[in-house]
This record gives structure tokens, sequence and C-alpha cells, in this order.
């Protein structure tokens, strides 16, 4: 997302000193929401066609070892890099990439349930109280007050929204639906909360820099990554709820279509997995709903959205791919703080 992109004239942040260096910033985990995304679409196909099993095995093991990877690099960072680990944690928008990682954890862990149950579990609890803990370090935070309206972006959603409805799936995967509805609701109304500061924000003030632009992509998850919870937490209610909150996820993806020609201004870099998660819930959301009310718009509209997902995910996929390649890909500088 916002520290994919290759900085060559960013100004260092917490440094006097201009240096790129090849960092693994927080907003990589990105990566693995969006792949984890395409693979339980793809787990979710196996009810509407004959699919073989191995194509969602591949793309979750796949997602694991890039996971994996990206741990790996993250604690690196914390130990031989901690001038950019601590840049990144006390950086106004940046910050809130952190809580990827207990998120991305989750949506590893509930593939791992199917082979290794107790170290799945173990890992979800674990999740669970790693994003709830950042979200009450950071979220709980801002609200001291002393918080610039421009850096307030779609990606002040991670911490508190994300973290819960991801949270909320998981434990009703494995069992623990009373936790689920509890984080579910945690989720929801720090939405409600965040959706109208955010918009006006984005009404108002300047319009988002190129470098951040695409991370508003993340604006198309928060009823999307919900409608996929609340089936979790209610046992499968294709109600008037689910309508909604699935009719705004729609309507966030209308406004995000006619944005991409803005968007595009900003140059093609891995920023735009941003939009990967939404997509990918989008479609899980209705492929569940379509197996479960067969009849519904759902259903018919699935496949359409399958091949959307399909489409993103595996062009965002090859675009990583080749700037990892050419060396390209954590090759930055840092930023400013509070730019």
């Amino acid at each position: 997302m916002e520290k994919f992109i290759v900085h060559t004239q960013a100004q260092p942040l917490g440094s006097n000193v201009a240096e790129s260096r090849t960092v693994v910033p927080a907003s990589s985990f990105g990566i693995v929401l969006g792949m984890a995304g395409l693979g339980n679409c793809w787990h979710m196909a196996q009810s509407y066609w004959e699919v073989s099993h191995w194509i969602p095995d591949v793309l979750c093991g796949l997602t694991t070892v890039i996971w994996f990877a990206l741990v790996i690099g993250f604690i690196y960072k914390w130990f031989f890099q901690k001038d950019f680990a601590l840049a990144e944690l006390n950086h106004p928008v940046q910050c809130c990439f952190i809580g990827l990682l207990p998120l991305s954890t989750l949506l590893v862990a509930m593939w791992i349930y199917a082979f290794f149950p107790a170290l799945a579990v173990m890992l979800i609890v674990l999740s669970v109280i790693g994003q709830l803990g950042f979200s009450m370090y950071r979220f709980g935070g801002m609200w001291r007050g002393g918080r610039r309206l421009k850096d307030t972006t779609a990606v002040i959603y991670l911490p508190s929204v994300a973290g819960n409805f991801v949270s909320a799936i998981a434990l009703a995967g494995i069992g623990y639906i009373d936790f689920g509805k509890l984080l579910f609701g945690a989720g929801l109304f720090s939405w409600l909360a965040l959706e109208s500061t955010i918009i006006n924000r984005l009404l108002v003030e300047d319009e988002l820099s190129p470098a951040i632009r695409p991370t508003l992509g993340i604006q198309l998850a928060p009823p999307v990554v919900g409608a996929v919870a609340y089936l979790g937490v209610s046992g499968g209610e294709v109600d008037l709820f689910f309508f909604s909150l699935m009719g705004y996820g729609f309507v966030q993806l209308l406004f995000l279509m006619r944005l991409l020609p803005w968007f595009w201004r900003s140059g093609l870099n891995p920023s735009f997995w941003a939009f990967s998660f939404g997509i990918t819930a989008v479609t899980l959301a209705c492929m569940r709903a379509g197996t479960i009310a067969p009849h519904s718009f759902f259903a018919s509209a699935a496949p359409f959205i399958f091949i959307l997902a399909n489409v993103a995910v595996i062009f965002l996929f090859i675009l990583t791919a080749w700037l990892l390649m050419i060396g390209r890909l954590f090759k930055q500088q840092a930023f400013a703080a509070g730019t």
C-alpha cells in the first residue's frame, strides 16, 4: 500500500539522513489479505463448479509462504532497522498498517485450521488479542486529539474495523460464536463512527497525494468484510441487514471505479493491493450468500464478480513479482512524520 511505492525522493522519517534501504513495511501484509481472500473464493467456488481442491490449496499454501517471509522480514526490521520500525509506528498514517500483521495471521490460521487445528486455534487467539491490543494502543491513543484531518484516510479502518471483523469471521469459524458476535459489533460501530469522518475529509480537505491515493481502495472493505462476518456470526442469514451491507459495498465499488483514472495517475505500483481485500471480500460474500439463497441476486452475480477478483489479484501478483525480481519492491526511503 502506501509504503510499497518506490520513494526515490521522499524525505527521511525519524532521521536527517536520506537513504534508501530494503525494508519490509507493515503495508506489505496487504498482499496476504488479497491472496488469502482469493484462496477463500476458490474454496467457495467448489460449491458452484467442479473445481479441483488443489487450486485453493495451492493459493492458500503460497499465501502462507508469503506471510511467513513477510513476518521474518518484519521481525528483522525491528531488530536491525529499528529506526525505520519506530518511524513507521509513530507515523500518523503508516502506523495503522501494523494492524495488518495480526489480521493477515488470522486469515492464514483459518486455512491452517483444516490441517493443524490446535496450531490454528493458538494463532487465532493470539492474533485476536494482538489486534485488540494494537487497536487499544494506536486507535485508543488517537482519542487524545492533536491529529490533523489530512492524516485521516481509509487506512484508519485497519486497527479498529478490519481487525474486529476478521476476528469475528475467524472465531465463528472455530465455533466461538458469542465472541465472534462481540467483535462483529465492535467492528460495525467502529466503522460507522469513522465513516463520516473519512468522507468529510475526502470532501473538504485537499485531494489525496498520489503516493497515498490508492489506499482509498480500503474504503470498499468495511461493508463487504462486515457482510462476510455477519454470515458467520448469524448462522448464514441472507436478510435485510446483509442486503444493506452489500448494497453499500456495491455503491463504494462504483465510486472507486469512477475514480480509476484519478488513481491511475499514481503510477503502476503494488499500493493497489489496497483494493484486493475488498474485491475478494465482496466476491466471497456474494458466493456464500448464493449458496444459502440460490435464487437470489447474489447467486447470479457471483460468477462475474469471481472473474473480476481473479483478474485483479493475478494482475497485482504479477506486478509485485516483477518488482521483486528487479529489486524495486522494498527499496525505499521513509516518509517524514506527518507527510
